[in-house]
């Protein structure tokens, strides 16, 4: 899970909220991404639409529209009917896709901020 100020309604508000700036700066919370992102760790993450290209491999902030008030940073393993399958990288922790359905993709995960900065690693080195 993710914390924010920067989030609003979707431009469909029947579906879940989606991200109010181009640019967010995000602080997870919980273990579900370690080790890859780990509780504390602060994220730059870009607002993606419908036709922004996202694939499998990539760190995402994304909502379930069975939990819309529930914002958070996962891997997207495959696209399916209804959004994205995405999971954690820790498999021990099932706050994901596994729990919650498809999610719908809302923003993708540009690089750690804060305390170890840089560029995420890449897909092709995750677990899974």
């Amino acid at each position: 899970m993710v914390i924010t100020t920067n989030t609003s309604d979707g431009p469909d508000p029947a579906g879940p909220p989606g991200l109010l700036t181009r640019w967010v700066l995000v602080r997870v919370t919980g273990p579900s991404m370690a080790p890859t992102v780990r509780h504390g760790d602060r994220l730059l993450a870009r607002r993606t639409g419908p036709s922004d290209g996202v694939r499998p491999g990539d760190v995402v902030l994304a909502r379930f529209p069975a939990r819309p008030e529930l914002l958070v940073v996962k891997r997207i393993r495959r696209a399916v009917r209804g959004g994205h399958w995405v999971e954690g990288d820790n498999r021990l922790v099932a706050d994901d896709s596994r729990a919650f359905g498809p999610a719908v993709v809302v923003g993708v995960v540009v690089a750690r901020m804060w305390p170890r900065p840089g560029r995420l690693r890449a897909a092709r080195d995750a677990p899974g």
